[in-house]
């Protein structure tokens, strides 16, 4: 069994929803990535989505695109971050999920990616610029190393083709709960619940909600319906204003532990 499944089956089990942090990998440097993402686990991380970093990051808003460009600006490439994630393995189990867009992998090359992101420990791959419909050539090279594709999902996508992708969706299916960009507004749990409920149904894979989720009472709304719940420009934010300083890590550890107590609560 796969980390990702093996993560969410004990998590089902337990009545659990999964908490995902999202930062972006290079930012401020690879040193400090690789002991935040220690520090994510230890205060509660059941599965991390890194960013790799790129250039015109369109999905992205301001805050992500900034730690985009300070992730860049320090020389983090994609093969360093494999390296780091394999270095990250020979300490912990948590899945890993590398997210961002398909110029990257197109030059680093879709086969020889993901024989080296599995080698590396990569769980899965969700690229939010390309269509599962013309993801073919990267998809099946994943699929001979074992390593997921995640499918996204948006308010806007029609009935139809949701129920489509959902069904043949691999690891988990990301719900993206709003339109526009990342760290654009807080989410409105209530009006998205009935459709990650829908979803849920047709989905053979759990489902997590991210985009707009930046409080712990956020975090438990969403955790009180959705398999998992995803946090990604509220602990950018931290990280852009600590950078390498002595607070860092105990910010996002405080941050981190607070998100985690609120989705096990879920508001109670």
């Amino acid at each position: 069994m796969g980390r990702i499944k093996a993560i969410f089956e004990r998590l089902r089990q337990e009545g659990e929803t999964a908490l995902v942090p999202f930062l972006t990998a290079g930012d401020p440097d690879l040193a400090t990535t690789e002991a935040l993402i220690h520090s994510l686990v230890e205060n509660g991380a059941d599965l991390i989505e890194l960013g790799f970093p790129f250039s015109d990051p369109m999905a992205d808003g301001p805050t992500i695109q900034a730690a985009s460009e300070r992730a860049l600006a320090a020389g983090t490439t994609l093969s360093a971050i494999l390296d780091m994630i394999a270095r990250v393995r020979l300490h912990t189990n948590v899945p890993i999920v590398l997210m961002g867009y398909f110029n990257p992998l197109f030059r680093y090359g879709p086969e020889r990616f993901a024989a080296d992101a599995a080698a590396a420990g990569v769980d899965g791959l969700l690229l939010v610029d390309l269509p599962p419909e013309e993801a073919g050539e990267i998809h099946s090279s994943l699929q001979a190393e074992g390593v997921d594709l995640i499918t996204l999902l948006a308010p806007t996508t029609p009935p139809e083709r949701a129920a489509r992708l959902a069904a043949v969706s691999e690891g988990y299916l990301y719900f993206v709960s709003m339109t526009g960009v990342t760290g654009a507004q807080r989410v409105d749990a209530g009006a998205i619940g009935e459709e990650v409920g829908r979803l849920r149904a047709q989905s053979p894979v759990p489902v997590a909600v991210g985009f707009g989720i930046s409080t712990p009472a956020d975090a438990a709304a969403v955790a009180s319906f959705a398999d998992a719940v995803v946090v990604g420009s509220a602990l950018v934010k931290i990280i852009e204003a600590h950078g390498t300083s002595a607070q860092l890590l105990p910010e996002v550890g405080r941050f981190v532990r607070s998100l985690k107590e609120a989705i096990v609560g879920k508001g109670d």
